[in-house]
């Protein structure tokens, strides 16, 4: 298996829940943030970047610059933590309480098996969730630096599309066993949902 690190991105401000701290939202009995770190235990390191309570032993947390500044902000924050031998990165929405291990592995050898610069799940529909992939550290890098050179030096706002445009995407479908592991909760809605299929 691939030596991966782990980026996962908490702080969204859950408007279709009322502000809550989406993350922390138990599904199943646990949070959905601690879900996500359940899913890559083996990535090291495993890095949260937003506002979040506890996490478990070993789980590194950050904030991104500015805080709230966004899903490509907070990304680049994670990166900055990585050691510069890192080469693959597990980049994951925490939001995603049906994401397991073995789905994760499946991103990881979809993209070894390819030049890809990542690999990430698509929905029924055929979109991509590009929160739920894994992608080549330096591919990842040299598209914060191309993103903050096209708006100013900052990345504050930033939408995802935009950080990934123009990379090499492998689209991976899910055919394992249980429920798509890229199903995000944005409503309580949802949460029911995700709920249902724990049981």
């Amino acid at each position: 298996m691939t030596a991966y690190a782990a980026v996962v991105l908490s702080g969204g401000a859950a408007r279709r829940m009322g502000g809550v701290d989406k993350p922390a939202r138990p599904v199943g009995g646990r949070p959905m943030l601690h879900r996500v770190l359940a899913a890559v235990t083996d990535a090291v390191p495993r890095i949260v970047v937003g506002a979040v309570g506890p996490v478990p032993e070993g789980v590194r947390v950050t904030r991104e610059e500015p805080p709230g500044g966004g899903p490509v902000a907070a990304t680049a924050a994670g990166l900055a933590l990585l050691d510069p031998g890192v080469a693959t990165v597990a980049l994951l929405a925490a939001d995603l309480p049906l994401l397991t291990r073995v789905a994760v592995a499946d991103l990881l050898r979809a993209l070894d098996r390819s030049s890809a610069d990542g690999a990430c799940y698509v929905d029924g529909d055929g979109r991509r969730q590009q929160l739920c992939g894994v992608w080549r550290v330096a591919a990842l890098r040299a598209a914060v630096d191309r993103l903050a050179g096209e708006r100013g030096g900052t990345v504050d706002g930033a939408p995802v599309r935009g950080l990934l445009a123009g990379m090499v995407v492998r689209e991976v479908t899910w055919s394992g066993s249980g429920p798509p592991p890229w199903f995000d909760c944005d409503t309580d809605e949802d949460i029911r949902r995700a709920e249902e299929w724990t049981r």
